[in-house]
């Protein structure tokens, strides 16, 4: 993948990492960086090659301060982005694992952006917050619904309701955050359950994470387990389906396709 203008990417291995580059701006994003990073997504999504992806920001101070406010009230032009923050909060399709690799500030949509993410992991000085309430708007790109499914109401209403900024340790306690590392360990520690969830059938991967989302569209769990989904269907015609038992038999390491 080719750099873009606000936007850096890198491949390590089957793992791609992605970069906001707006540093000056704390990495707050405005339509055109939407439209980078979704593409990137997009690119994502189409290689074969690339099974996991971290998404983390330029810098050490944010991993992402929201929509770019400034950018908006000096007349940038807001044209809408389908897949919209950061190319994910908008996006329902993409069953490859993506990872948050939360280096500072995530406020608003850029907290936004790490709840579209399958995990957080923050640096020790990391801080989360929706706090668009103070400036007379609120969090539609998707906090509103993310937060409270992935830590319960009541949980999510304490931070909705006040705008508060919560810091990465009682963003752990709260449930939204995976772990919490030393900002100078953030992305090797990223880097260790990209490598974890790599080591893994990428059919497998997808199906599941495929299974899990869908499902919790269905509020019967009877319903959800007997529902027939594509993941599924999917991996059983996958060549990861006769290689890794295969693997297991000759007590050897499997050789995955990634189809």
């Amino acid at each position: 993948m080719a750099d873009r203008e606000f936007v850096n990417t890198r491949t390590d291995g089957h793992v791609l990492i992605v970069e906001i580059n707006r540093p000056e701006k704390m990495n707050a994003v405005h339509p055109p960086a939407n439209q980078q990073l979704g593409d990137v997504f997009d690119e994502f999504a189409a290689d074969k090659d690339l099974w996991v992806a971290i998404i983390t920001g330029a810098g050490d101070r944010a991993f992402c301060a929201g929509n770019d406010l400034r950018y908006q009230a000096e007349g940038g032009e807001m044209f809408p982005v389908p897949s919209g923050f950061g190319g994910l909060t908008n996006r329902y399709d993409l069953n490859k694992p993506v990872i948050a690799a939360v280096n500072g500030v995530a406020m608003g949509g850029g907290f936004e952006i790490a709840l579209a993410c399958d995990l957080i992991i923050a640096a020790d000085t990391a801080r989360f917050a929706l706090p668009e309430p103070k400036v007379g708007l609120a969090a539609l790109a998707g906090g509103l619904h993310r937060l409270p499914r992935q830590i319960g109401l009541k949980r999510a209403m304490s931070m909705i309701l006040t705008g508060r900024h919560v810091f990465a340790q009682e963003g752990k306690e709260l449930g939204f955050v995976n772990e919490v590392v030393p900002q100078a360990d953030l992305m090797d520690a990223a880097m260790k359950w990209a490598g974890l969830i790599a080591e893994c059938s990428p059919a497998s991967i997808r199906c599941s994470k495929d299974v899990v989302m869908k499902g919790l569209d269905i509020a019967n769990f009877e319903d959800a387990f007997s529902t027939r989904y594509e993941g599924v269907t999917n991996m059983l015609k996958s060549p990861d389906f006769i290689e890794g038992p295969m693997a297991f038999a000759q007590k050897r390491k499997p050789n995955w396709s990634g189809d």
